[in-house]
């Protein structure tokens, strides 16, 4: 792959094993179609979603492409009494990164972060690599080694 995202570089750096993929020269948008397009599990292909709970406080949930965020069960793996998605033009601001290419690594803030517990199923997991077209892919063990995570069930 001849492009390195932040993400890659901070991986490289901690000295991590990842694989990289890329989508760029496809059209695919959701995280469905990337998985067919790269020929990947959807199980194992993950998104990453930015949410304000009720007090102020922002989350970051990662959860399988096929699935929807359960909001009740993702404040209460947090202990809040509701969360909501953030508007994209919150993110970059936030995070450091676009809709559609935002990654749990590397944000601008260390923000609470939850990966949905099914990932535990899968010898590793593949989530955006910092910008649209690019993952990564790497186990949780190896992830736990960039970021602090708690697994809980926060899907629907």
């Amino acid at each position: 792959m001849a492009q390195k995202t932040n993400v890659m570089r901070i991986l490289e750096q901690k000295k991590i094993n990842y694989q990289s993929h890329s989508y760029a020269d496809t059209d695919a948008i959701s995280g469905t179609q990337v998985a067919e397009v790269l020929g990947q599990n959807p199980c194992q292909v993950f998104k990453t979603l930015v949410t304000a709970g009720s007090t102020k406080r922002n989350y970051v949930f990662v959860i399988p492409v096929a699935k929807e965020l359960d909001l009740k069960k993702a404040a209460q793996s947090v202990k809040e009494k509701n969360i909501e998605m953030i508007k994209s033009k919150d993110l970059l601001p936030l995070t450091g990164y676009i809709h559609g290419g935002c990654s749990p690594i590397g944000m601008k803030k260390s923000l609470k972060t939850v990966i949905d517990e099914t990932a535990v199923l899968q010898d590793t997991i593949i989530f955006s690599g910092g910008k649209i077209g690019y993952q990564v892919e790497l186990s949780l063990q190896e992830l736990k080694k960039v970021i602090d995570f708690e697994l809980a069930d926060i899907t629907k």
